[in-house]
């Protein structure tokens, strides 16, 4: 009966015995040695403690029974021997446990961040990046605490708690009984607190993970807050966050605390029939002093063990909160499985063909519409039209970031979806209009492009990308901080460095999304010029809300609701009169005259 209910338990993955179990075959046993030899450690320091504790009635008895002198020093030497014999145990097992834990600690964040990269584009954007900092750091973590606290239990509470228990019952099994009252009455109360532990601390994540959050938007978005005077809104709300962790935090306090004042009384009780019990032994019975007391040493050294393997329960499902955390995360079939073992993209022409592509990002949703063309090699293609109108899917799709509902999509008569992403992705340079700039110099992200790359490679694309002389006038040159995202720099110096990046890569595919957007004049004609020297000899494709971008394009496609309504060279689609022929109008009518007074109606 017992053995079904247990395999039952251990069917359901989210169970703690599943979970424990999990840690100890996928995570523990792979340190077994290291764990046999604390546990080894942690025996030899219980038996040291339980030997002290008998030593006392020796003690007693040599001073007041048998007034023997040499027996005292004698006895004292060997608690002293005893003492610094568990010191060093105590020491020994500790810096083993300590090691590890953090060699665990080190695997779990391993492990959570392969599962974290083999997820694709969809799956992060479901979730807040707080969300998985959180998970990282209590996830892996509490598979450590889980793992210690289970063998300390064993090793240093039991083990402590067997050896002072046999020596209560070797001095008197009486004594031991009326002591031992306690027990049933403590594991029943300490039962009903664990689901109640279990639910506060879940809570007690959620509600940290809503502190990052906020904490990291408004870090990051500091420019808006600043600019909007959010300061107290977010104030405000990291209060509300703040004050609900606060109030899941005090709950866990006293749920958890209530098993410590639970044990005090009874254990008072215990030592008050102890005591009765004893004196009367020692008065009426003629038992030794030395007896009765080694029976209170041993008794009031196990209180401690004692209360630590009953909270046990309660301190194991509140660390298990935080492996159900990493699990969920590590248990997450990739969404991006490897996909090495496919035959890598050869190039040749870098010719780039849509054939009949049909996609959308949700089953109801079609984003893009039966959508064919070609990308001549070495030539420029733009992709113009709407916001929303697809064409930054089209780059989607082309890096395998998402995958076709139907059609193929194909570089040299290569189906994509049948070469390894990642030698379609080696093949391929892509600068967008929010640059991201990893935090580290600017030489380490210009060398991203092409890890190991030399210094001359490196001055020679920041130079082919007119990036060479803003980070000359630095300081410290190449060495230069970009700070988080790259915010040390102009918004035109990101994006050189950016295309001084896919310079280095020297890809044969080169896409670039709204590059230019958000410039200057000045910083737009110096980008603009980069991107030209990027894409010289390259198939190029390029999305562009400015039109007198890519007014030299080989090639311009009018993209609209998903579907291509245009295409052909600039002058031929300005003769067509079409879409094209309104877009530019219209961008040109913009430029040219002044805006329109902003006018404030007055309440």
């Amino acid at each position: 009966m017992f053995g079904q209910k247990f395999r039952s338990k251990l069917a359901d993955p989210d169970s703690a015995q599943a979970l424990v179990y999990r840690l100890l075959t996928e995570q523990a046993f792979g340190q077994w040695r290291r764990y046999a030899i604390a546990f080894t450690l942690m025996g030899i320091g219980a038996g040291a403690t339980a030997l002290c504790a008998y030593l006392v009635g020796n003690v007693i008895n040599a001073a007041y029974v048998d007034r023997n002198m040499p027996g005292i020093f004698w006895l004292a030497l060997l608690t002293a021997a005893l003492f610094l014999i568990k010191s060093l145990a105590v020491y020994g097992h500790t810096v083993l446990l300590a090691r590890i834990g953090n060699r665990i600690i080190a695997l779990n964040q391993r492990r959570m961040f392969d599962a974290l990269i083999a997820q694709n584009l969809a799956f992060f954007s479901e979730r807040h990046s707080s969300e998985f900092m959180a998970r990282l750091t209590t996830g892996a973590a509490a598979a450590s605490t889980v793992i210690n606290l289970l063998v300390t239990s064993i090793g240093r509470d039991l083990l402590s708690l067997i050896g002072l228990v046999a020596v209560m019952f070797y001095q008197d099994w009486v004594m031991s009984l009326i002591a031992f009252f306690v027990v049933p009455p403590a594991f029943i109360m300490l039962r009903k607190m664990i689901r109640r532990i279990y639910a506060i601390a879940r809570n007690q994540f959620h509600g940290g993970a809503r502190i990052l959050e906020t904490l990291q938007e408004t870090v990051q978005g500091i420019r808006i807050v600043k600019a909007y005077t959010l300061e107290d809104v977010m104030r405000a709300r990291l209060e509300k966050n703040v004050a609900e962790l606060e109030h899941e935090s005090n709950k866990w306090a006293r749920v958890a605390h209530r098993a410590g004042p639970i044990m005090e009384a009874l254990g008072g009780f215990a030592i008050a029939g102890a005591l009765i019990y004893g004196g009367f032994r020692v008065l009426e019975t003629g038992a030794t002093p030395g007896q009765f007391f080694s029976f209170l040493a041993a008794f009031m050294l196990a209180y401690e063990p004692a209360k630590r393997l009953a909270r046990l329960n309660i301190e194991l499902n509140s660390g298990l909160v935080g492996v159900r955390i990493l699990f969920e995360i590590i248990d997450t079939p990739p969404t991006e499985a490897p996909d090495d073992n496919k035959r890598a993209l050869k190039i040749t022409e870098a010719r780039i063909a849509f054939d009949n592509v049909m996609f959308g990002y949700r089953p109801t949703e079609v984003v893009i519409r039966n959508m064919t063309f070609t990308v001549e090699p070495g030539k420029m293609t733009a992709l113009v039209g709407p916001s929303g109108g697809g064409k930054s899917t089209v780059f989607n799709l082309m890096l395998r970031f998402y995958e076709p509902t139907s059609g193929t999509i194909a570089i040299d008569g290569q189906d994509i979806a049948a070469v390894s992403r990642r030698s379609l992705r080696g093949q391929v340079a892509y600068v967008g209009q929010d640059v991201f700039l990893f935090h580290g110099t600017i030489r380490d992200n210009i060398a991203i492009g092409k890890p190991g790359a030399s210094e001359a490679e490196i001055v020679a694309a920041a130079k082919a990308a007119h990036a060479h002389e803003f980070i000359s006038a630095f300081p410290q040159g190449y060495d230069t901080q970009v700070g988080e995202r790259g915010t040390q720099l102009s918004g035109g110096e990101r994006q050189r460095v950016a295309i001084a990046r896919a310079l280095i890569k020297n890809a044969q595919i080169i896409l670039l999304d709204e590059a230019t957007a958000a410039l200057d004049s000045e910083s737009e004609r110096l980008v603009q010029d980069a991107m030209d020297h990027l894409c010289q000899g390259r198939t190029s494709i390029a999305i562009a809300h400015r039109l007198h971008t890519i007014t030299h394009a080989d090639r311009i496609l009018v993209v609209e609701s998903g579907a291509i309504v245009e295409s052909g060279r600039h002058e031929e689609l300005l003769r067509k009169n079409g879409r094209y022929a309104a877009f530019y109008r219209l961008q040109i009518k913009d430029a040219q005259e002044p805006p329109a007074p902003i006018s404030i109606a007055s309440a």
